[in-house]
């Protein structure tokens, strides 16, 4: 590895990895905050939320990791250009494409890990995720008791119903004043419990409630014996109602995985599947449409055609003795119709989850291969502007980024309503994006730019002269610049 070599990724490798760490923490925290309400109030340990915190880092990572190759790229050149550090490499015989081969190689390594890490570790983390968020939105939420107010409280398996009554309820010390329970789970039998102050305790797992009171009387009804009632006083008293939050579950086998949650292998495999299905359904819509034939033409059963078989059977059914022909050809044209429309509605089921399937595994490819576009793009478009600074890394990068990211969802939805092929619809932005970075680079050898003005400055200027002091308008003659003929 030479020095120059060396220098490069010396000059990307602090920007990348500050991008990566400033990106991911922003759409991480952005990400989390949206799934906060979910989790809010289910009194989940904390260990099931710190898995949720890390099963949904890699769906953020892969956003960013492009656009973190994209920010490092424009700010290294950037920087090197502001310094003539590439005027100054030009001048010592390095050509552009030498000083590009070692970020290619780079934008390369991190396409190849990112190919990876799509195909293995986000899908994984996808499916476990999914079956996470499952598991807790089957959980029920906190047991909470609000003051002034009757609360209903389901207890125990066969869900027995508790009213609950307090004029103050502190959640810091979890004491209450003033309490009323009423009990009326046993047909014919009250039970109401009053009390002048209680506290609250649940057990570790949050699942079983603990009143404690105390300076009560307890009210109770007899239904078996007419007028049956028994008041009885006490100094405290502790009433568990269990169950009235359950654990949380965590199944052993999930659910089927989505189109998100698959390998690369799984997704070959469903596609042949698919398209096996696919297949099937046609080969039973030439058969029905054969049968259909035979059976209006008079021409017999084929005894290998079970569709032929069923249409002569059900056109012999009707045909009458006068008008059996009209009878049976209108019945045949009825379940013909009716068969043409499922076969057709299972071919576009099978055909739109082909191209969901293929969407995904050229998406894989197409995020990995942005890597090395971006760079393509990125390096020659700083030199471009050597006084462009962090603005010009902020606006270019949210802007090509940006469009990127609209083209690969409009793609994808050309591509899932049958409008475009999968590949075309997700590459097109790499396409073009690859198509503009070369013609960048092939301008990059020509001295259009310096540390003090640029490209664009000339074209700015010429552009307002122009417009100022044309023709028609009384504006004077443009003089001419220093060093123009």
């Amino acid at each position: 590895m030479n020095i120059l070599t060396r220098h490069l990724i010396r000059a990307h490798t602090g920007p990348f990895l500050f991008a990566v760490s400033a990106l991911t923490g922003l759409l991480f925290l952005n990400a989390v905050a949206r799934e906060m309400e979910k989790l809010a109030g289910k009194g989940l340990p904390w260990d099931v939320l710190a898995e949720f915190l890390v099963l949904s880092l890699p769906h953020t990572v892969a956003l960013t990791l492009p656009m973190a190759v994209l920010v490092a790229v424009l700010y290294a050149f950037s920087e090197m250009a502001a310094s003539n550090e590439i005027t100054a490499m030009r001048a010592g015989g390095i050509s552009p494409a030498k000083i590009m081969r070692p970020l290619l190689l780079m934008g390369a390594l991190v396409a190849s890990a990112m190919l990876y890490f799509n195909d293995q570790v986000l899908p994984e983390s996808n499916h476990r995720l999914r079956n996470l968020m499952l598991d807790i939105n089957r959980k029920s939420p906190t047991f909470v008791l609000q003051e002034q107010v009757v609360n209903r409280v389901t207890a125990g398996q066969e869900g027995d119903v508790y009213f609950l009554l307090a004029r103050r309820i502190d959640n810091t010390t979890s004491s209450m004043q003033d309490v009323v329970i009423m009990d009326q789970n046993r047909p014919g039998y009250g039970r109401t419990t009053r009390a002048d102050s209680g506290s609250m305790a649940f057990n570790e797992s949050r699942t079983d409630l603990f009143l404690t009171l105390y300076d009560g009387v307890v009210l109770e009804t007899d239904g078996d014996r007419p007028g049956g009632f028994q008041q009885i006083y006490f100094d405290k008293q502790i009433v568990p109602m269990r169950g009235v939050g359950n654990e949380l579950e965590r199944r052993l086998s999930g659910v089927d995985r989505g189109e998100r949650e698959l390998t690369l292998v799984m997704l070959d495999d469903r596609v042949a599947a698919r398209e096996e299905t696919l297949a099937e359904v046609r080969e039973e819509g030439k058969q029905e449409t054969v049968a259909t034939l035979r059976a209006v033409l008079g021409l017999g059963v084929d005894s290998t055609n079970a569709a032929a078989q069923r249409r002569t059977e059900s056109a012999s059914r009707v045909r009458g003795a006068s008008r059996g022909t009209y009878l049976s050809r209108d019945h045949v044209t009825q379940q013909a119709v009716f068969n043409a429309r499922n076969v057709n509605s299972r071919a576009n089921a099978a055909m739109s989850a082909i191209r969901g399937l293929k969407v995904e595994i050229h998406k894989k490819y197409t995020l990995a291969f942005a890597c090395l576009v971006f760079v393509l793009i990125g390096a020659p478009l700083a030199t471009r502007f050597p006084r462009g600074g962090l603005g010009l890394v902020i606006a270019a990068s949210t802007g090509i980024f940006a469009v990127y990211w609209v083209g690969l969802i409009a793609g994808e939805d050309l591509a899932e309503q049958g409008l475009a092929p999968p590949w075309l619809a997700m590459w097109i932005s790499n396409i073009v994006f690859t198509g503009v970075g070369i013609l960048l680079f092939r301008g990059m050898g020509r001295e259009t730019s310096t540390g003090r003005g640029g490209g664009m400055d000339e074209f700015l200027y010429r552009l307002r002269t122009l417009l100022r002091d044309r023709p028609g308008r009384g504006g004077k003659a443009v003089q001419p610049q220093p060093g123009e003929a």
